[in-house]
């Protein structure tokens, strides 16, 4: 049984789901959101509150700054909860009002910020808040996910080895990209071994990670209008950009078989099938892709109608499930 002091001490790291009898492909999902903060997030949000405590740099008088589009967020705002830290987020418009809530409830202050950024995005808009409230106030500390290299050692210390625990005969490895935090640590984790594991990073459209065109994108989480500094292209071998509407039509295929997973998940779901159907069409090969986290929080956009309806418009009655 076990018994824990504070809420990022529990965290599911051996749970997958074999998608074989709901997408047809050999595809085993890592499930990262069943923990408090509901995400793969509270890794590397642990893993940079540790790193900055013991820096010096985060003190008991410190105010946590961090720009999120929801998951990080949360899960910061449940670290400094537990820690008796105050926590600001720098959110966007496209932030659910769901993960608003929660971080909130977990006495977190969250500012909305809705200043486009050159790529038509929030993130240069958030990130200019943040630099403005470091420099109003000695006692705001940015961790700064995006450069953070705390972000990728959560993975490459935890989550990779956990997967190649129980794969170790793993073929490829479909990670979201994000911060690229997880993908980066993953990534290092398994080159620095020299194991002949495919990476392939699953983007959005709409995304400038990968040199895409910068376009509008409405689910939080995967993506950026900015390219994170934690990027190192030389350690992915592949990248699949995959539309927010075969997001929203892979979302509601795993709820109608009882999965309900966010909308960063049935990005990653969606780009790994069509990756394996392109690479290794009626083979089957060890192929695992991590899920960063549960669908409660998008009950009010990408599984309600309205909400689609109003940002895609009138969808084909498959993606919608009707």
């Amino acid at each position: 049984m076990p018994i824990i002091t504070s809420p990022q001490e529990f965290n599911v790291d051996d749970l997958y789901v074999d998608l074989r009898h709901v997408i047809d492909r050999p595809l085993y999902l890592k499930c990262e959101g069943f923990n408090f903060a509901g995400s793969v997030k509270l890794k590397a949000a642990a893993a940079m509150v540790e790193a900055a405590e013991a820096e010096g740099a985060l003190t008991p008088d410190s105010v946590i700054v961090e720009s999120s589009s929801g998951n990080l967020g949360i899960a910061l705002s449940l670290i400094a909860a537990s820690r008796g830290l105050k926590f600001v987020c720098v959110t966007d418009p496209r932030c659910n009002p769901a993960s608003m809530r929660v971080m909130r409830a977990l006495g977190a202050e969250v500012r909305v910020v809705s200043d486009k950024d050159d790529n038509g995005g929030y993130l240069g808009g958030r990130i200019a808040h943040v630099r403005e409230l470091c420099e109003s106030g000695r006692e705001y500390v940015w961790l700064n996910q995006y450069a953070n290299r705390n972000n990728w050692l959560a993975h490459y210390r935890g989550t990779a080895p956990s997967i190649d625990r129980e794969f170790p005969d793993l073929e490829v490895l479909f990670v979201g990209a994000g911060t690229t935090g997880t993908l980066m640590g993953c990534a290092r984790y398994f080159r620095e071994r020299n194991r002949p594991v495919t990476i392939v990073a699953v983007d959005a459209v709409g995304s400038v990670t990968f040199g895409g065109v910068p376009e509008r994108r409405m689910v939080p989480g995967l993506g950026t209008s900015s390219r994170p500094d934690l990027v190192d292209e030389s350690l992915v071998d592949d990248v699949v950009h995959v539309a927010e509407p075969d997001t929203i039509r892979t979302v509601r295929a795993l709820s109608s078989r009882g999965f309900l997973f966010g909308g960063s998940t049935g990005t990653v779901v969606s780009g790994a099938c069509r990756w394996l159907e392109a690479k290794y069409p009626g083979e089957d090969p060890v192929a695992v892709a991590i899920a960063p986290d549960l669908g409660e929080r998008y009950l009010d956009s990408i599984y309600e109608e309205s909400w689609v309806r109003e940002h895609f418009g009138e969808l084909p009655p498959d993606i919608l499930g009707t």
